[in-house]
């Protein structure tokens, strides 16, 4: 005989009262009710209150689960001045290394029972205020940024505990950031070009107007230079940190004269893997006649082809020490400094080794 469940649960009776708790947000008068307590030691006992017995607590706590109470973080933070949110502003979104930033920041808010409102400024400073008035707005306790804008001052007018991340951020030598160390980094990829023949690879860089390309290019010039190696050797090409501006500036490189082999060093990920179809487009072939460094670590990278050399860069645990170091802030007890976050090599299939086997592409 077959039962039909879905028709048995449709007739299991419900009572009023659960149609109208349906109907309705519940309350913590729902939920002491269901735990029978008072409102006040139900009050208590979600708040954490040390005045209430185990028993007592894990039965409201229980309550709550079953009629779906939640705080209303509004009203707690009304009354501890404490709203539980925190802001993030990223410059793009769309860039799987600040997704992964986002996504680092926002595990380490949730362990703290915290909410994170993720705002992206396109590199904007008009959309990085209008996204700071909506923060202050929302009356979050303290914000992550990325600054786009030049001045201190266009931060501090909004009245918030902020810390700051990314290149932008060493402006600001007496604001708490969170950081790569990208002379670490950037000295991690030249030695490791090195090690496989690379002496003096073309830099496919960012626009003249971004700070991260003078960090970047600072730190290659500093390297190269205790190398005893002259960095005007280096081609330097710009480009928009993205898949079509790493494409357009590998095109441009392909169109110089050149004799033997070419290894590129590309500021970002993004760019690297665009300078890979460009290699693809010219019918040349990556790393047998061009080799190709990036410089990111974002989850693609590893399904190209072939797969990418890349320098990557912690975002995760970038956005991770940034909220903590938030807390601090809203504590009282800022760092005041800048955190330097070490950067690590993950070697794939896009440099060849031309100590061991030199190859040549004909001009």
């Amino acid at each position: 005989m077959t039962v039909d469940l879905v028709h048995l649960r449709g007739n299991v009776p419900t009572s009023h009262k659960e149609k109208v708790l349906r109907r309705r947000r519940p309350t913590i008068i729902d939920v002491a009710e269901r735990a029978g307590v008072s409102k006040s030691t139900a009050a208590r006992a979600l708040a954490n209150g040390e005045s209430v017995l185990q028993e007592t607590r894990d039965r409201v706590l229980a309550a709550a689960r079953a009629v779906g109470y939640e705080r209303n973080h509004l009203a707690v933070g009304m009354r501890s001045g404490r709203s539980g949110m925190l802001g993030l502003v990223i410059p793009d979104i769309a860039n799987p290394f600040w997704a992964d930033v986002a996504r680092g920041a926002q595990d380490r808010a949730a362990k703290a029972d915290v909410s994170l409102l993720v705002f992206s400024s396109d590199w904007d400073p008009g959309k990085e205020e209008s996204h700071l008035r909506a923060l202050r707005r929302a009356r979050v306790d303290g914000a992550i940024v990325n600054p786009v804008s030049d001045a201190l001052d266009d931060l501090n007018r909004f009245g918030l505990p902020f810390v700051l991340i990314g290149s932008s951020a060493e402006r600001f030598a007496d604001v708490s950031s969170v950081g790569s160390d990208i002379s670490q980094a950037v000295e991690l990829g030249l030695d490791h070009l090195v090690a496989k023949g690379h002496q003096a690879p073309v830099l496919i860089v960012g626009p003249r107007s971004r700070l991260a390309r003078t960090r970047f290019l600072n730190a290659v010039q500093r390297h190269t230079i205790e190398r005893d190696v002259d960095p005007a050797q280096m081609v330097i090409e710009d480009g928009e940190y993205t898949l079509e501006g790493g494409r357009q500036a590998m095109l441009r490189v392909l169109d110089r004269p050149r004799v033997g082999h070419i290894s590129v060093f590309a500021a970002n990920d993004m760019m690297a893997i665009g300078a890979m179809m460009a290699v693809r487009e010219r019918g040349l072939r990556c790393p047998d006649d061009v080799s190709i460094l990036g410089f990111d670590g974002i989850p693609a990278g590893a399904f190209t082809s072939p797969g990418l050399t890349t320098i990557a860069k912690p975002g995760r645990d970038i956005g991770a020490r940034a909220v903590e170091s938030l807390f601090d802030d809203i504590e009282g007890r800022p760092e005041h400094g800048r955190i330097y976050m070490p950067c690590r090599l993950v070697d794939r299939g896009s440099l060849a080794d031309l100590l061991r086997q030199p190859r040549q592409l004909a001009g």
